[in-house]
């Protein structure tokens, strides 16, 4: 076909063109045209080519947007004019403002800054390699820029792209190996040493007049102000001139020109003009118009019609008097008054370098003393089409199977730009590589040599912040994610500290270590080190029975903080005494496995929707949660409701209760409980130790009501038991059996200054004489004991047992019977520093006098805000016989099979942390009891 209009540059090369059979064996120019465009709608290089082939080849205000090819499409158009034998490859890129606004559309959608500059980066890459495809086939390069000054950064991309092109010469060699041309082009992968020429156009710095011929100044008097001797050239030619030496001493201090024009990118020519400067447009578009519409119709009177040789369109073009139409001021043949030379136009200023190339001159643009000859070749189409179809395959489309492997090879050297191209990338680079080492000391500033993830992820929040003062640019995200990685390199290397939290909230003060196993003795120049936990939290803790108190270290196991350390005293003090045993778990296999079991939250935190459910059903059931959980433990340990007594049963609220299935009656032998004990666990499991301890002292006697107990770590006057005074009413031989539970109602104990009904004085006078067995008093103890080993026992919910003389303390149990206890209180004795000391709940003592009753301890905890759960011991229900000193031990910690149940903080209230009331009733023991299992 004939080139009609101008297309994408893979699609002409897979076009057929239909050459005139006069020019098919003559050789063609090769033009390639890039640069900048000016914000205008029109572009000024597209214009440029409809100035120099005297064609509406594009459209004046602007090219339409190209489809994509089958071939994935270019940023070069060509455009072959077959009569002056001249091929136009025009490059648009982003530096164009119709791509840039492209560019600018497809990036609004939200898009990182640090995505935006690779997008950049992307199409500066791109542009890299359309401007080596062009300066590997072009004979001439006419670089367009919209302003009058030289744009400096040229010369960095030049550079860029010297350094390309050495990179990817063997890969363009093995490309064209098999071409038709000569061993000079395969050699150096180019018909010769471009020659760069450049186009400039005014923009407002200098201003041309048209009157006279049309190329004088607006002021063309002398420096001196003598109006008599003009400029030899115009101001226009003197900007030419001004601007040649410029580029040149650039590029020649760059090093992008040397003496040796075969080893540069391109060249320039040492005795013709290279710049050339196109005038603003004119004032009077319509006289311009006019003009050129005369100059393009006359005919030149000396023409001859005489045969003519070569290239016939050139040799006209050479002599034709049209124009161009690209804001060039019309010139004559003559000069301008006042023997100023006259300017030349833009067709005859790139002509005469044309001219060289048709006529096979060549260009010699070495200098020096032993200039090289430089290689040139004019090709036909058909060669230079094969060429460029290579060239194409390797360094723009790459689809081809044989070209393929080449073609990611040249996209490989592309890293070679970055070092030019990617200058705000190295001052952003540069920037945060400065700002880390600020970083790294504000995260190591007042840093302990070990801590925890907290302080961690503090410091590294302080580091960040000082890195954002600091760091600018596409590379901030990364060098942040290099601090955050070298922050956690520098803490795990030796100064991370143990994560391990005690049962007490006390983190460990060791480094990150490894726990030894079974027989293994710690090794600390092991790393990581195999220790034992440790706090540096030391408390004193008294025994099982509270008559001996001991030092022990903060606990982190749970085994160690309610069994370990009360069995280590037992031999020293309470092995000797009565132990009721709790059932614990028993395997069967020789490698049981701790129960699974996701509770639906975690025990230490607050849901007042629970709390409320959770006590809305204890209303409904009319008793205690321990209870259902008694009578469930006790037909899952194979006995009956009849075991337990009169007293298992409660009030006889249990039957609303649903009988558990008889699969749940027998304790698991498999399978054991991993944590302790409470409302929350399922039915069946049993722990591997028992976390309460229940201890008879003695016989009832053995307190003394007016000394009080006598064992070590008391308060003054606070080692004294609440006395209960319990109502025994005679039966009648029907009513003998039965039991009438008496707890610590008013019903239970005689108010102040009023008579018990069938005592003296009273309304029932028949039992009179018998006062003495009316009332049976016993002793209630709720002990308390804080981390020194100090202890004191509790009269009610604030306040502590303080007896000055003798006789015992005045108070009666009833208000610690009838409430629910804190399960911590501040300690009535504080230390200098402002952090409050608390006082735990330890023990609880019941003095169970020798009378017809028996009391039951049936203790429940619930160590936190709901929805904690509520700890009891394995048996919910216990039963104890008349004549006794009894010491119960609550646990020293609360363990869910979530975790540990902290104790409070300063902030928090303690009345969420309790022990619930209800914990003693009194019954009448007409039977026999059944018996405990004693030591």
């Amino acid at each position: 076909m004939k080139m009609a209009a101008p297309m994408p540059v893979g699609a002409f090369l897979l076009s057929e063109v239909q050459e005139d059979s006069l020019y098919r064996d003559e050789g063609l120019c090769v033009l390639g045209i890039f640069g900048k465009s000016s914000l205008q709608p029109g572009s000024a290089k597209e214009s440029l080519i409809n100035t120099l082939a005297d064609k509406h080849v594009f459209p004046l205000f602007g090219a339409e947007q190209d489809e994509e090819t089958p071939d994935g499409g270019s940023l070069i158009r060509a455009y072959y004019n077959q009569e002056s034998r001249v091929l136009y490859l025009l490059l648009t890129s982003v530096c164009d403002n119709r791509e840039l606004l492209r560019a600018c559309e497809a990036l609004g959608a939200g898009i990182s800054h640090a995505e935006a500059q690779e997008v950049w980066k992307g199409a500066e890459r791109q542009q890299c390699l359309h401007l080596l495809y062009l300066f590997s086939l072009c004979h001439v390069l006419l670089l367009v820029h919209p302003t009058c000054s030289f744009d400096v950064t040229y010369d960095r991309l030049f550079r860029a792209l010297d350094a390309l092109r050495q990179k990817a010469l063997p890969l363009l060699r093995a490309a064209i190996k098999d071409c038709p041309v000569s061993k000079e082009w395969k050699l150096n992968c180019r018909p010769c040493p471009p020659r760069l020429l450049f186009v400039f156009q005014l923009n407002g710095a200098l201003k041309v007049s048209s009157g006279g011929a049309g190329m004088g100044t607006a002021s063309a008097e002398a420096p001196g102000g003598n109006p008599e001797k003009p400029k030899k050239h115009s101001p226009r030619r003197r900007l030419q001139h001004a601007l040649e030496d410029q580029i040149y001493r650039i590029f020649r201090k760059s090093r992008v020109l040397t003496n040796q024009s075969i080893n540069c990118l391109f060249t320039v020519p040492a005795n013709q003009a290279f710049v050339y400067v196109v005038p603003g447009p004119e004032e009077d578009p319509v006289g311009a118009l006019l003009g050129q519409l005369r100059a393009n119709c006359a005919l030149r009177e000396n023409e001859s019609p005489g045969p003519m040789t070569g290239p016939l369109r050139y040799q006209q073009l050479r002599h034709s008097p049209r124009q161009p139409s690209f804001n060039v001021e019309s010139s004559s043949l003559t000069s301008a008054g006042g023997g100023q030379l006259v300017d030349c136009t833009l067709k005859e200023f790139l002509w005469q370098h044309v001219e060289l190339v048709l006529t096979k001159k060549g260009f010699d643009d070495s200098v020096g003393r032993n200039p090289q000859p430089s290689h040139f070749e004019l090709p036909t189409y058909t060669k230079w089409a094969q060429v460029a179809s290579r060239l194409y395959q390797v360094m723009l489309a790459g689809k081809e199977e044989d070209s393929a492997e080449l073609a990611l090879k040249v996209q490989g050297q592309l890293k070679v730009l970055e070092g030019f191209l990617d200058a705000d990338a190295k001052f952003s680079e540069s920037r945060c590589q400065k700002a880390l080492p600020l970083a790294h000391s504000a995260y190591q500033s007042s840093l302990p040599h070990n801590y925890t993830t907290t302080v961690h992820k503090n410091q590294l929040a302080q580091a960040l912040r000082v890195y954002s003062q600091h760091a600018r640019g596409v590379a901030f995200q990364r060098c942040a994610l290099q601090l955050h990685d070298d922050c956690y390199k520098f803490w795990s290397n030796g100064h991370q500290l143990c994560e391990e939290r005690s049962l007490t909230d006390q983190h460990c003060m060791h480094k990150f270590h490894l726990l030894p196993k079974t027989g293994e003795k710690p090794e600390m120049d092991r790393n990581p080190p195999v220790l034992h936990h440790n706090s540096r939290g030391r408390s004193t803790s008294s025994c099982n029975c509270g008559r001996k108190q001991a030092p022990r270290d903060d606990p982190f196991d749970i085994k160690a903080a309610n069994y370990d350390f009360y069995q280590l005293l037992e031999e020293k003090c309470c092995s000797k005494l009565e132990h009721t045993h709790f059932p614990v778990f028993q395997p069967s296999t020789p490698d049981p496995a701790p129960a699974r079991n996701d509770p639906p939250g975690p025990p230490d935190t607050g849901g007042e929707a629970e709390g409320e459910r959770l006590k809305d059903k204890e209303e409904a059931a009319g008793h205690t949660p321990g209870e259902s959980t008694s009578l469930s433990l006790a037909l899952s340990l194979g006995q009956s409701t009849d075991s337990l007594g009169p007293y298992g049963g409660g009030d006889g609220a249990g039957g609303q209760e649903k009988r558990p299935s008889l699969v749940d009656r027998q304790p698991s032998t498999v399978e054991y409980l991993p944590g302790m004990l409470h409302s929350g666990c399922p039915k069946g499991l049993l722990p591997t130790f028992s976390s309460w301890s229940l201890v008879k002292l003695g016989p009832a006697k053995a307190y003394n009501c007016h000394s009080g107990l006598d064992q070590p770590g008391f308060l003054p006057g606070s080692a004294f038991l609440l006395p209960w005074d319990i109502v025994i009413r005679c039966r009648a031989e029907e009513e003998v059996g039965q039991a009438e539970p008496l707890d610590a109602g008013p019903s239970s104990w005689p108010a102040p200054n009023k008579a018990l009904p069938g005592k003296r004085g009273g309304a029932g006078g028949q039992a009179r004489g018998r006062r003495r067995d009316d009332v049976a008093r016993a002793f209630v103890g709720f002990e308390y004991e804080d981390g020194r080993g100090r202890r004191f026992m509790s009269s009610g919910p604030d306040k502590v047992v303080k007896v000055l003389g003798p006789g015992g303390p005045k108070e009666p149990a009833g208000r610690v019977l009838s409430s629910d206890m804190p399960l911590y209180i501040p300690s009535p004795a504080q230390g200098r520093g402002l952090k409050p000391h608390y006082a735990q709940l330890a023990r609880l003592y019941i003095v169970v006098p020798d009378a017809p009753l028996e009391i039951i301890l049936t203790p429940q905890v619930q160590p936190g805000p709901p929805p904690c759960p509520i700890f009891h011991p394995e048996r919910a229900e216990i039963v104890l016989p008349p004549d006794g000193l009894w010491v119960l031990r609550f646990p020293y910690a609360y363990v869910t099979e979530r975790g540990p149940c902290y104790p409070p903080k300063e902030n928090q209230p303690l009345a969420s942390y309790r022990a619930l009331r209800g914990i003693l009733r009194a019954s009448t023991a007409n039977p026999a009891p059944p018996p405990l299992q004693q030591q």
